[in-house]
Parts: structure tokens; C-alpha cells; sequence
């Protein structure tokens, strides 16, 4: 009887590890698994509507002059995420990049920390960017350049980089920085949520040698990224935002789009064109039963405006993100391809942007109509009080 108790209660006890061990690893499986559709739309459903606008501040050529210690300006944030607050922006999208973390982790996840602590005073609550593959495909730390006069975007940084992209052996750098920011903030609630990489099939206009390489090394490592960003096990949504052809169906989509579309816990989409060609898009991505943020909009030249596309975003509640907040060292008032020739001037028509760096807007019917869109302003201004 003695050695069929004594038996019994080790049975017992390994039973009770083991139920242990199942509830835990389930647990942790649930938590690193990519959010059921219940999970995603209960968060958005206690959300407002989200938005907001891409940002760097006025300051800043790109994210490492954003978010170097030497040229990290908290006083200009400040005076600039009021002027948002203003607008009844409630968020903002915002680049990091790994290279920072490479010069000084401690440092970085600091700045980020009092960049969330200006964020939460003027209750806005960031989206951060942590790759990107858009314009100059190398970068180096230290004094950035000035600006190309008319050129969009002269100085804004690829991360990773082109030479890191064709070198798997680096990907660990790439590896560690994902984890480490990611874990380090993964239950800050003032953070909305994480955008792993930006247009991470964009060529530039072959500005990278070889095009189809890069989208073939792109349609590896993203993958990674996405497994990364779950392992640190993040409170908030991940997505990674599709940007160009023809969503109308699934098997429509790229290799890389579909990575994107179905490693993401919410859907998010860029669109620069016409307010009919915006719904559109909306109405294939609803597909996905998921809730959807166009993390990019806004080019008055392409008749992306705001009179046009913020009525179609609040209408589905679609997060709405345009390009561009202050005019600045990032020249985005000049449209994309000034690149190829520099305009010659400030443009007749901003190409983004909001606001001048002295707060006045480019035009106050802008801003009129976008207060009127959040709530913070009930009417818009009469045709006579519009003045650019």
C-alpha cells in the first residue's frame, strides 16, 4: 500500500508538471502566434480613429539625425507634436533604424523613451518603422548631410543597407536590434504598434543595382523579421504594409506581399492616388477581416489630398497616415522624381507636408478640414477666410 501511494503521488506530481509545462508552452505559443482576427479587431474596436501623419521633425534630414544623441532635438518634437495635438492627430508614424542600435543601444532606447514620454504628453500614440527600403541605400553614422536644394528626399536612409542586405553573415546585427527594441518596449502602452519594414519590395527606381536580387534577398530576410519581432513577444500589433499592384485577390498578390499580408496582425497599405482608387482598395483588402491602416497617403500632385482620401479612411475606419508633417530638411514638398532634376524654388503646389517650420500651414483650409475630420473643429472656415 506504502509503494502504491508513494507511486501514486510521483504520478501525481509529474502530472501536475506536465499540465505545467502544456499550459505554459501553450501560453507562449498563443503569445508569439500572429493574432487571430477576434484578438485584432476587439484591440481596434477600443481605438479610436487613428490619425495621424508620418514624422520626422523639420530638423532632421533623416532617422539618424532624428535619433543621434548629438542632433536629437526633444524641445522642436515637442513644439511640433502640439502643433499635431492641435489637428486631433492621435498618432504618428515614425522610422527607426538598426545602425543606431549598433552605435548606442542605451542611448537609443533612452531617446525613444523620452521621444514616448513627449508622445504620451500630447496624447499621441506611435507607430515605429524599424526597416525600411526606400531611397539611399547606404547610410553611416555620424554628421548627416544637407539637403540637395529641390531634390525629395535627398538624404532619407535604406536600413538595412544594401551592403547588410547581400551579407546573410550581418543578419544577426539586424537580429539583435529587432529584439532588443522590440523586447525592451514590447508592454509600453503609449507605443500603437510595430511596422517591421517599409515597402520592403521598392526598388527606387533602380537606384539598387540589381532590382531583382534585392526583392529575392527581401523575400528571405522578411520572413525573419517578422519571427524576430514575435520572439520578443510584443503587447501591440505587428504589420507590414503592401504599397503597389493589384490586391483584388490573394493569388494576385507578390511572393513578398504575401508574406506581408499574412504574417500581419492588422493590415496596413500605402495609397497616393485618387479617392475612387482608394476605396477600391479598401474594399479588396476587407477580405482579410482584419482592421486596416494606410500607414502612407497624401500627394496633392497625384490627387491624393485630404478633402479626398480622410472622408473614404473615416468611413471604413481605415487609420489614416499621410506623408509629410513639417517642411524641412527632408525637402518632401518636391514631388518623388525630383531626384532625377531638381526643382528650382518652393513648388506653386506642396507635394506633402503640412505645416511651414514657423506652425503656418501651407493652407488653412487644410487644416480646417482636417480638424473638422477629427472633432477638434466643428465647421470648416468660409471660402473667404481660406488663405494659402
Amino acid at each position: 500500500m506504502t509503494h502504491y501511494l508513494k507511486t501514486t503521488n510521483k504520478l501525481s506530481h509529474f502530472l501536475v508538471i506536465l499540465l505545467y509545462l502544456l499550459i505554459s508552452s501553450s501560453y507562449l505559443f498563443a503569445q508569439n502566434a500572429i493574432w487571430t482576427k477576434e484578438k485584432a479587431n476587439s484591440w481596434y474596436k477600443n481605438q479610436p480613429w487613428l490619425v495621424g501623419s508620418n514624422y520626422a521633425p523639420n530638423t532632421a534630414i533623416n532617422q539618424l539625425e532624428m535619433w543621434q544623441a548629438d542632433t536629437f532635438d526633444p524641445e522642436m518634437i515637442d513644439e511640433e507634436l502640439g502643433w499635431a495635438e492641435g489637428l486631433g492627430f492621435n498618432t504618428m508614424r515614425v522610422f527607426l533604424h538598426d545602425k543606431l542600435w549598433e552605435q548606442d543601444a542605451e542611448g537609443f532606447k533612452k531617446r525613444i523613451d523620452q521621444f514616448l514620454t513627449i508622445c504620451a504628453k500630447h496624447k499621441i500614440r506611435p507607430m515605429f518603422v524599424l526597416f525600411d527600403s526606400v531611397w539611399n541605400p547606404e547610410s553611416k553614422l555620424g554628421k548627416q548631410p544637407e539637403p540637395k536644394p529641390g531634390v525629395h528626399n535627398s538624404g532619407w536612409v535604406q536600413n538595412p543597407g544594401a551592403a547588410i542586405l547581400q551579407d546573410p553573415k550581418q543578419y544577426p546585427k539586424l537580429e539583435a536590434y529587432v529584439k532588443g527594441i522590440v523586447g525592451h518596449f514590447a508592454n509600453d502602452k503609449r507605443i500603437l504598434a510595430w511596422d517591421v519594414w517599409n515597402e520592403p519590395d521598392n526598388d527606387n527606381g533602380g537606384k539598387f543595382k540589381e532590382p531583382a536580387n534585392k526583392v529575392a534577398l527581401v523575400e528571405g530576410l522578411l520572413p525573419k523579421v517578422f519571427t524576430w519581432t514575435r520572439a520578443a513577444n510584443p503587447s501591440q500589433p505587428i504589420t507590414c504594409g503592401i504599397w503597389k499592384g493589384d490586391w483584388s485577390t490573394h493569388d494576385k498578390l507578390t511572393a513578398v506581399e504575401k508574406i506581408q499580408i499574412d504574417n500581419s496582425d492588422i493590415i496596413s497599405f500605402h495609397n497616393y492616388d485618387d479617392p475612387a482608387d482608394l476605396e477600391k482598395r479598401i474594399q479588396w483588402l476587407q477580405r482579410y477581416g482584419r482592421p486596416m491602416l494606410c500607414t502612407e497617403y497624401m500627394a496633392r500632385g497625384n490627387k491624393s489630398t485630404f478633402q479626398g482620401s480622410l472622408p473614404v479612411l473615416k468611413k471604413y475606419k481605415v487609420a489614416a497616415y499621410n506623408w509629410g508633417f513639417v517642411a524641412g530638411k527632408s525637402n518632401t514638398i518636391y514631388a518623388w522624381d525630383t531626384w532625377k532634376k531638381a526643382a528650382d524654388g518652393e513648388p506653386a503646389l506642396w507635394f506633402h507636408d503640412i505645416f511651414r517650420t514657423s506652425g503656418q500651414p501651407y493652407r488653412r483650409e487644410e487644416v480646417a478640414f482636417i480638424k473638422q475630420m477629427t472633432g477638434v473643429q466643428k465647421n470648416a472656415p468660409k471660402e473667404a477666410e481660406m488663405v494659402r
